[in-house]
């Protein structure tokens, strides 16, 4: 809903309920039974003034609150015999439109606000995931290669071993 919108539908909504007090104001002043005293009239015009100046200014909690009184003032009325069944009927229409109309505004209202709320607040920055450290032992140095009898390629045995033989075979 764009921003020109919502206050025509208060003011919409707000011209519709002054017109019902008005006319029941005006009946009232009729030579018949008043469907409407003057003064609850009085009263109910008061309440629909400070509920067109909430709804004009763009704020729809007051403007319900504003009209949960107005709606608490006209039942009371109607039981003290102020206002008739039938303008009692017609009015609680008008209001209950009313509050229709309001509501939506106020639903609209906080969404927008929750958008604007959510588009303002940056987006959380991943945090690095690192893996845990892990202590990996260095592996140890292989053995030495124990020196046994063998070294050369003749499988004879160390040139220390054959010293005392002597060069060649063995005559004898």
């Amino acid at each position: 809903m764009s921003p020109g919108q919502v206050p025509a539908t208060w003011r919409r909504a707000a011209t519709v309920l002054t017109g019902c007090v008005l006319a029941a104001a005006l009946a009232g002043c009729s030579g018949a039974a008043p469907e409407l005293e003057t003064a609850a009239a009085a009263k109910l015009q008061q309440r629909v003034l400070e509920l067109t100046k909430s709804a004009a200014g763009s704020n729809p909690a007051a403007a319900l609150k504003s009209l949960a009184s107005l709606s608490s003032e006209l039942d009371a009325a109607a039981a003290a015999g102020q206002v008739s069944f039938k303008r009692h009927r017609s009015i609680a229409a008008a209001i209950n439109s009313v509050r229709a109309d309001l509501t939506a505004a106020q639903a609209a209202k906080n969404a927008a606000a929750q958008a604007a709320a959510v588009k303002a607040t940056p987006a959380p920055k991943p945090s690095p995931t690192t893996a845990p450290a892990v202590a990996v032992p260095a592996p140890a140095p292989a053995p030495a290669p124990a020196k046994v009898g063998k070294q050369g390629s003749s499988g004879k045995g160390s040139p220390e071993a054959n010293k005392d033989k002597g060069s060649g075979k063995h005559k004898g």
